[in-house]
């Protein structure tokens, strides 16, 4: 009786064979990440509940490849960052204009996040009450 074992095997190998020599290299392309530096708010700024201010990075050393040129600004109080982006911009900018959000608690453990590639903080600034 003929056995099909010894040829599914023959085939097998010769698949596996031909799928080894004829497979393109891998491409290893550069992922460049850009966290530029937050340089406002600066320790000792007050912001006051809904004023607008404007928030800046250093752009001066971009990669040659930027991976995700669009930035996110968030707000961040101690441990816990808003779940939602006060303004979105490009990284390359350099600053974007933010209202403080009128449901934002007074204090004086607040930083910017700034999120694109890579996220990176502001120094601890203060949010005050309006006022009245």
């Amino acid at each position: 009786m003929f056995s099909s074992q010894p040829i599914l095997f023959a085939l097998l190998a010769f698949f596996t064979f031909f799928s080894i020599v004829s497979a393109s290299p891998i491409q290893v392309s550069q992922r460049d990440v850009w966290t530029p530096d937050v340089t406002a708010p600066t320790t000792g700024a007050i912001w006051i509940i809904g004023e607008t201010y404007t928030v800046t990075w250093d752009t001066s050393s971009p990669p040659a490849q930027v991976t995700n040129p669009n930035g996110k600004i968030y707000l961040r109080q101690g441990n816990t960052t808003q779940s939602s982006p006060i303004v979105q911009v490009p990284l390359s900018a350099g600053q974007a204009d933010v209202t403080v959000p009128e449901d934002a608690t007074p204090g004086d453990d607040w930083r910017i996040v700034l999120f694109g590639d890579s996220g990176n903080w502001s120094n601890q600034f203060t949010i005050a009450p309006k006022s009245t």
